[in-house]
């Protein structure tokens, strides 16, 4: 509407502009300066604090780079042990050698011995569990053990925190100091970050003065100078602070276009209302095209903003009132400055969500245990995310955490909690797939990221996902289970709720050391039986519920061969055990196995598909998810990577 009041003293008065909603205020500021690219810059970790990635980041390595020990004490074969117990110690001799961090292994861990090992040491070859030092009772080149130990005890397998080649860290993520941790774990030394957008900030008034000065009669402090330029460092933005304009048109013409010459940003406060002397907003209309796109919104307080799109570049004049001014800042300004910036919107700092799983925990000591939010059909989920005390993943994974008294033993499955958030940005993904991890399914849902879309992929095996799937926790369950009796891949899995998205086709193999001359000349079949009658040759497993280790079983017959309890979570330390001689041979996919450099024998064509929530299909994230699966980008993309869209 138009103010119609007639002028004071004969001075004429600029009227405000149509005085718009919130929301069509909102709508017109993005229309003009969105969608626009962000600037880049390369960073070095130590600068990259409170940044945001530019570009995802992929692992180079595998983290840890080898299979290492949890705890100091003893490296051994848990087999050895099975029958120990308190009337019954079992004794092992010392090898004679000790494993520190840094030091590489020489000896085999063979029956009936166990090398002394440090906390990060790389395991030896033979062994597949470490026992504490203090469950051990010396008994002079030897040990004693009075309690059995169970396979792959207080081991890290190599790439259990960090797989090679997996996405590490999506683009628009706010570089922390737990992301620093994960890049400088890696070896990453420097990232592409989105350049901080510069933002000058001006103050106008004639009555203003600069805090430490002087106040002369109807003269006040300039508080908004100080409150904007903080608030803007405090969302992404570097800001400029060029002082006080006295409310003289030529010398604020002046001001502002030296300000929006070397920033990309300008905000000032004041000189928005109908006053003779507010002149910003007639300057405004002068600096670049389209010009004022709102002078004038519905709230209260903040009526007097003004918005403003010169030449690409935003021009905010807020309202002179400091309460004014920040209310608007935050409601309004924040959103499009973090944006500006590559960062996410601002959320709260605590929310309360429900345990779907059980959490067991130590008596008398307070635990944290980090959770990832996810939707469910009640409301938000907290998923513990934790992959160990030597895992920095974890942090990536989480949102927050939860924390268990002292007294207590764990916390239901079913409680309600309250979630402390790492981080006030946080949000609730928008698509939760959880179940077998594959590099293809990066590919598929990049993007989705780049739309937007937040992904939060959670692998816990085939298995896993299908019971995640079942109780609502998950939107897409990945699996690749194959069902002996009919030959046909993971259809006869599926339980009432749920259906099945054929995904794409991978090859599984054997994979071996090249040269390797027991399997020289064989195929897969050939080679497990050429390593069952070879009572030197180590294998490495996968874990139990994992589509592999079923594959593998039916090859095995049964058979229990040195190493089958050696049980790894993933292709990558698969291939990253046998490249590293601490196995010699295994089971995983192509890619990874051209990855590592082995050799690789087929066996089959497994078929990786997507147990979907039915209730979920038709939900905006899932219908995303679903035409990127058949694209054409994406076909191209995972035929790159060695896979077969179905």
């Amino acid at each position: 509407m138009n103010d119609t009041s007639a002028p004071r003293d004969g001075i004429a008065q600029d009227q405000f502009l149509t005085i718009l909603s919130r929301e069509e205020a909102i709508a017109r500021f993005d229309a003009a300066l969105f969608p626009r690219e962000i600037p880049q810059e390369m960073r070095p970790l130590a600068h990259a604090l409170g940044c945001a990635l530019a570009q995802d980041v992929v692992t180079p390595v595998d983290v840890p780079p080898f299979d290492r020990s949890n705890v100091d004490g003893f490296a051994l074969r848990a087999s050895d042990v099975t029958d120990a117990g308190e009337s019954n110690p079992v004794r092992l001799a010392l090898n004679a050698e000790q494993i520190a961090c840094g030091v590489f292994p020489n000896l085999v861990v063979t029956p009936g011995t166990a090398t002394p090992i440090a906390t990060g040491g790389p395991v030896p070859r033979g062994a597949d569990a470490i026992v504490m030092i203090e469950q051990t009772e010396p008994a002079g080149e030897a040990i004693d053990l009075r309690r059995a130990v169970t396979h792959g005890q207080f081991i890290s397998y190599a790439g259990s925190d960090m797989a090679r080649g997996e996405i590490l860290l999506r683009a628009g993520t706010l570089i922390g100091a737990r992301e620093i941790g994960m890049l400088a774990a890696c070896g990453i030394a420097e990232i592409a970050v989105a350049r901080r957008p510069r933002v000058a900030v001006l103050s106008t008034g004639d009555e203003l003065v600069q805090p430490g000065g002087v106040l002369a009669p109807a003269q006040i402090f300039d508080t908004n100078g100080a409150i904007v330029t903080a608030a803007v460092t405090e969302n992404g933005g570097e800001a400029i602070f060029l002082g006080a304009i006295p409310d003289d048109e030529q010398k604020l013409e002046a001001a502002m276009r030296k300000a929006l010459a070397q920033s990309d940003m300008l905000i000032l406060s004041g000189g928005t209302s109908k006053g003779a002397g507010d002149v910003s907003h007639r300057i405004v209309s002068r600096l670049g095209a389209p010009g004022i796109v709102a002078h004038g919104v519905a709230l209260k307080p903040g009526k007097p903003l003004c918005l403003a799109v010169c030449d690409g570049k935003p021009v905010v004049i807020l309202p002179g009132f400091p309460t004014s001014a920040m209310f608007t800042f935050h409601d309004m300004i924040v959103p499009v400055l973090r944006r500006m910036a590559g960062l996410p919107p601002r959320t709260d700092a605590t929310l309360h969500a429900r345990l779907p799983v059980r959490v067991s925990s130590e008596l008398g000591r307070a635990e944290f245990v980090m959770v990832s939010l996810v939707g469910g059909a009640q409301g938000l989920l907290a998923y513990p995310t934790g992959k160990g005390s030597g895992a920095i993943t974890s942090f990536a994974q989480a949102d927050g955490f939860l924390r268990v008294d002292a007294l207590a033993d764990q916390v239901p499955a079913g409680s309600d909690v309250e979630v402390t958030l790492f981080t006030p940005h946080v949000r609730v993904p928008d698509l939760v797939v959880i179940g077998s991890h594959c590099v293809g399914l990066d590919l598929v849902t990049a993007p989705l990221a780049r739309n937007g879309l937040l992904v939060r992929s959670i692998a816990v095996g085939s298995l896993g996902g299908l019971a995640a799937a079942r109780r609502g926790e998950c939107d897409l369950a990945p699996i690749h289970l194959l069902d002996e009796k009919s030959g046909v891949y993971n259809k006869a899995y599926l339980a009432e709720g749920l259906e099945l998205i054929e995904g794409w086709r991978r090859m599984q193999g054997i994979v071996h050391r090249p040269g390797d001359p027991r399997f020289a000349g064989l195929d897969a079949k050939a080679a497990v039986v050429a390593a069952l009658r070879d009572p030197e040759c180590l294998m490495v497993n996968r874990n139990q519920g994992a589509g592999t280790r079923i594959l593998l079983d039916q090859l095995l017959v049964g058979a229990r061969p040195d190493g089958y309890w050696n049980q790894p979570r993933s292709h990558n330390a698969v291939a990253a055990a046998v490249a590293q001689n601490r196995a010699d041979w295994g089971m995983t996919i192509a890619p990874v196995a051209a990855a590592y450099g082995l050799t690789f024998l087929p066996f089959r064509e497994e078929h990786y598909d997507f147990a979907l929530v039915t209730a979920r299909k038709e939900s905006f994230a899932v219908q995303a998810f679903l035409k990127s699966l058949h694209s054409e980008e994406s076909r191209r993309a995972l035929v790159a990577a060695g896979l077969e869209p179905a």
